[in-house]
Parts: structure tokens; C-alpha cells; sequence
């Protein structure tokens, strides 16, 4: 929770008019690329969708900024300031983007695979006064209902109907908005907050996974979500011509990594995808133009295997995160064309803060080495600074740098303006998030001699066996290299004369058969792993457990490890 004297400010920005800012300085706001893409170019297209009943729409940026315009008017109008959100990637979330903040409000996104009481908890620790949510997902409330019917429910159908009978309250809410506008002289975005009052404000609160603990929200401001959506055109390239952006990644999923922002300010596109159906993405892929989309490497490793799979006639930039990638993945996704663009970040950072720049020399690389260089995390983003890796071994808030030396294992820190504010009503998480002035990951790496960081995994995903570190990222990445095998997942086990050992999870490609035996003897005699690194266990299953945003589960396979429980 923030300080007395900061709440005081908070309510203070409130109260009194914000001091006009000297004349060469605006407050920086994300939501102000719509009302300029809507001035520069109305007609041009920023939707296209196919609706739950299969109709096809495409929506201009004058007809999207009308919608957005109605609903920020419909929540001022009720008086609605903290709005939840529970819905796929449809029209309706990117209207609600903008149509909350510049109706006056902070956007609380929820992630929809969740369980019905961490979504409760979610809307109840954020202290939402209305919920947009799409039908398919209105079940999920009920727990949260429970305890506050008084909170109302703007449901959308996700329809082609915008008016009339069978529109659905979400239309009629833009409706509403809308007349309401007319009403009191027509005034438009001049009566909206397209511009921040206060750069610094709440922007949005994208909460974490909470994968081993309750979800944390952490607090977006108007300019962080800013640098990082100009971050992302610079670094994925989306303002060479007009791009098409296809919406793969989560929108709730820290906010779209903000391309909700940056799309709009380049005036592309927005492709929108209920879910994750493989064989559609191709389709949309070879038929619709796309040129751009973000997807974590469990969704590359699935759309690479699908059987449509074929190279495309021309490149489609990929923004691959979420968790490590292999170079193995990424010399499948170039050979179809599928170019991959590797970053690397956290909710905490609005989504990706560094990127691994493909430099010219590496062509001359041996094919394998320049995919592994491919796959690092990278250096700081253009809108942000420098990240450090430090000894993980020092009194909390201390930072020693380890060697640049591609050896020494230390914790990524951030810092800059793509750092998240502070964690919602939470000043101890947030204390030790900050520790000693940056960011903390958690993520442990190496630093390479030119400057860009390696992650390794996590403190638990360092398997220490009799004396060597082994990566369990890294042996990952070489056991997908077997020409059968999909996806694999490694955990230390204990071991009587090593202390621990690694564990191997690994599941089939499509139409393939192949043993565990068959794959620790391919790691031994065929391989480029390490003799100290080759598992002596590797168990074949038909999935492994991925939380929402498509990492494996690590603990989940320690426990199938401990229990000998198969998949």
C-alpha cells in the first residue's frame, strides 16, 4: 500500500486542477494514439474479426474511436472508475482500453483461464465498480458475485449487431455514451481524457500469474504504458508500412505487452482471435496479409508442428517471450518465414524490456551458433536503460555486477521508465520488488562479453549436480532437438551419490513414437549435450503442464517427479 503522504497526492491530483505544464512538455498518454490515428487516417481499417456466429467485420478508425468515445462517455456517466475486464481478444477489449481511460478510469484486466476465486480476488483486491465481460465468460463471476451483486456487468456478445434487438448490453452501454455526448453539446474526445492530467497516474493494473502465491496487480502509469507501446514499434518493427497485426498474445496478459497502444499509434490493423486455434492462424496467416504477431514459444512450438505448416511467401515478424526460447525453435519458425524477434520481460515491466539484436556478422556463424545466439534475452529496450546482473549472493539491496564472462550466474535487474510503478496496495512486495533501486526478475542469467544477457531459469531451475550447474533451460533447449520430440520440461530430482540430477518431461510430435531409452541414448552418442547434463530419467507424456500464459509448470513436474505419478 502506498505512504500517507503519496495517497494524499493521489487525492489531492484528484481535487485540485493539475498545474498546466510549461509549453514545451505534454503529460505522455498511450490513449491519445487513437484520437490521432482517427484525425489522420479515419477511413483506414483497425479491426477485422469474425464474430462467436461467424460473421466477418472490419471496423474503421472512425467507427472504432466512435465506439470508444460512447463507452468513455456511458462510465462517466455512471460514474464508473476502476472497470474490470474478462474477456478474449475481441473488438470490444480494445474499445474498452480506451474508452476507460479516457472516460476517467484505470483498467483492471483479468486473465479468463484463471480459477472463478483468483479472478474474486483479482476484481475484489482492485476494487472495481463495473466488470466488461464477454458472454463465453460470465460463469467465471459467479464467486465474485457472491459478495458483490451490487457490481454491475457490462456483458458483450461479441456480435456483428451494433443497435437493435440482439446487440447486447456492451452495444447499448456505447449507445448510451454516445447520446449522452450529443446530449451535452457533442463534444467529444475535447470531453474525454485522451491526454493524461498527470503522466504518472494509474493507468491500468495487470495482475501476475500467481503461480505460487496470490496475484499481485502491479500499477501501470500513463507514461511507462507510452514508452513501452513507442518501445515496441521501434524493436518489432511495426511501423514499416502498414502492418497487420494478428492478436495471438492475450490482451489481459500484462496489458498486451501494450501493443494495444502501439498498433494504434502506427495505425495498423488490429486482427482479432477469440483463442488459439492453429489451423485458423494459418489461414489467417496465408490468406489475410499478416505481418506481425507475439506469441510465447510453447505457441511457436505448436503452430511450427501443425500439419497446415508451410513457409509463407513472404516474412512475418514474430515477437517471441514468455519464457525461454530454444534456437531449435527458432530455425524451425525462419524456415517458414516466421522471422522471430526475441525479447524478454515480466508483467512488472509492461510486457518485453529487452531484446536480442540480430547483428549482420552472425550469418557467417555456423547455423546452430547463430541460433543460440538468436535465442538470448538481450540488451535494454531504447526506452528504457541498461539491465545489470548481480550476485545473488549479497545483503539484500546490494549490487555487485557479475562478469561479463558468459559463466558467472547472477539476477537480471531493470531499470528505467518500463518498470512498473509499484505493486497495487502492497508496500512490502513492492519494497522488496525495488530493493536497492531496480526492478528484481528473479530470472538467473549469464552476461555474455558483448553485453547481452542469457537466462538459465529460476534459483530452482539451477539443478547443482555433484558440483556442475545445469541449466535445466538450456538442457531443454537441446533435448527438442531430437528430431521426435515436441516439447520437453526439466526438474532436478535428488540423487544418493550426485545430490540431485536432472529429470527429463518430454511430449511426442504428432504421428511419432519414440522411448525414453531411445532419447537418453540419442543425448549420449548423438547429441551436443554434455556427459554431465544427459538425465537419466526422461519420461514420456502427452502434455505438459503450462500455466495461463504458456510456461511450463515446473512445479507441477516436481511433483510428478517426487510422487512418480505419471502424466
Amino acid at each position: 500500500m502506498s505512504g500517507p503522504p503519496s495517497r494524499i497526492r493521489s487525492i489531492l491530483n484528484h481535487l485540485l486542477p493539475p498545474p498546466p505544464a510549461p509549453p514545451h512538455i505534454h503529460h505522455l498518454s498511450p490513449t491519445f494514439f487513437l484520437e490521432r490515428a482517427a484525425a489522420v487516417e479515419p477511413d483506414a481499417d483497425a479491426i477485422f474479426h469474425i464474430t462467436t456466429n461467424g460473421v466477418t467485420i472490419h471496423r474503421s478508425y472512425r467507427d472504432f474511436a466512435a465506439r470508444a468515445i460512447g463507452l468513455a462517455y456511458y462510465l462517466k456517466k455512471r460514474g464508473h472508475t476502476r472497470v474490470g475486464i474478462l474477456a478474449p481478444n475481441t473488438p470490444a477489449f480494445l474499445e474498452s482500453i480506451y474508452g476507460i481511460v479516457a472516460g476517467g478510469g484505470v483498467i483492471v484486466p483479468a486473465n479468463y483461464r484463471l480459477k472463478e476465486d483468483d479472478i474474486a480476488y483479482i476484481f475484489e483486491f482492485a476494487e472495481v465498480d463495473c466488470i466488461i465481460v464477454d458472454k463465453e465468460f460470465e460463469g467465471l463471476l459467479e464467486t465474485y458475485r457472491r459478495k458483490h451483486s451490487n457490481v454491475p456487468l457490462i456483458i458483450d456478445l461479441d456480435t456483428e449487431k451494433t443497435e437493435g434487438p440482439g446487440c447486447g448490453p456492451f452495444n447499448e452501454a456505447v449507445l448510451e455514451g454516445q447520446a449522452h455526448d450529443r446530449s451535452q453539446g457533442g463534444r467529444g474526445w475535447a470531453g474525454l481524457q485522451s491526454k493524461a492530467n498527470n503522466e504518472d497516474d494509474m493507468l491500468a493494473i495487470p495482475f501476475t500469474s500467481g503461480t505460487t502465491s496470490r496475484p499481485k496487480g502491479a500499477v501501470y502509469t500513463h507514461r511507462g504504458a507510452y514508452l513501452a507501446a513507442m518501445g515496441n514499434i521501434i524493436e518489432s518493427g511495426l511501423n514499416t508500412g502498414r502492418c497487420k497485426y494478428l492478436w495471438t498474445l492475450p490482451m489481459f496478459h500484462a496489458m498486451g505487452w501494450t501493443f494495444p497502444w502501439s498498433v494504434f499509434a502506427v495505425r495498423g490493423v488490429n486482427v482479432c482471435l477469440r483463442k488459439i486455434d492453429y489451423p485458423l492462424i494459418w489461414k489467417l496467416l496465408k490468406e489475410e496479409g499478416i505481418t506481425h504477431f507475439n506469441a510465447a514459444p510453447t505457441v511457436n512450438t505448436l503452430l511450427v508442428a501443425a500439419k497446415e505448416a508451410e513457409k509463407l511467401p513472404r516474412p512475418v515478424q514474430v515477437t517471441v517471450a514468455a519464457s525461454p526460447p530454444s534456437g531449435h525453435l527458432f530455425e524451425q519458425m525462419t524456415s517458414l518465414n516466421l522471422m522471430p524477434v526475441h525479447v524478454y520481460g515480466m508483467t512488472e515491466t509492461y510486457g518485453p524490456t529487452t531484446k536480442c539484436y540480430h547483428l549482420p556478422e552472425w550469418e557467417n556463424l555456423p547455423t546452430q551458433e547463430k541460433y543460440a545466439k538468436m535465442a538470448r534475452q538481450g540488451h535494454g529496450f531504447i526506452t528504457s536503460l541498461p539491465i545489470r546482473i548481480i550476485k545473488p549472493d549479497q545483503p539484500e539491496g546490494v549490487y555487485v555486477d557479475v562478469a561479463k564472462d558468459g559463466q558467472e550466474i547472477g539476477e537480471i535487474v531493470f531499470f528505467g521508465n518500463i518498470c512498473a510503478k509499484e505493486y497495487y496496495n502492497d508496500a512490502e512486495a513492492t519494497r522488496k520488488l525495488f530493493a536497492g533501486g531496480g526492478l528484481h526478475s528473479g530470472d538467473l542469467a549469464v552476461w555474455h562479453p558483448d553485453g547481452s544477457a542469457q537466462i538459465l531459469g529460476r534459483a530452482k531451475d539451477i539443478i547443482i549436480s555433484g558440483g556442475e550447474n545445469i541449466s535445466s533451460v538450456a538442457l531443454e533447449s537441446m533435448l527438442v532437438q531430437h528430431p521426435d520430440i515436441l516439447e520437453a520440461g526439466v526438474v532436478a530430482v535428488p540423487d544418493s551419490h550426485w545430490g540431485e540430477r536432472p529429470k527429463a518431461f518430454v511430449t511426442v510430435k504428432e504421428s511419432k513414437k519414440v522411448a525414453g531409452e531411445d532419447v537418453i541414448s540419442w543425448a549420449k552418442h548423438q547429441s551436443n549435450i554434455s556427459k554431465f547434463m544427459v538425465p537419466r530419467e526422461v519420461e514420456i507424456v502427452p502434455e505438459l503442464p503450462k500455466t495461463s500464459t504458456g510456461k511450463i509448470k515446473k512445479n507441477d513436474l516436481r511433483e510428478w517427479a517426487k510422487s512418480g505419478r505419471k502424466a
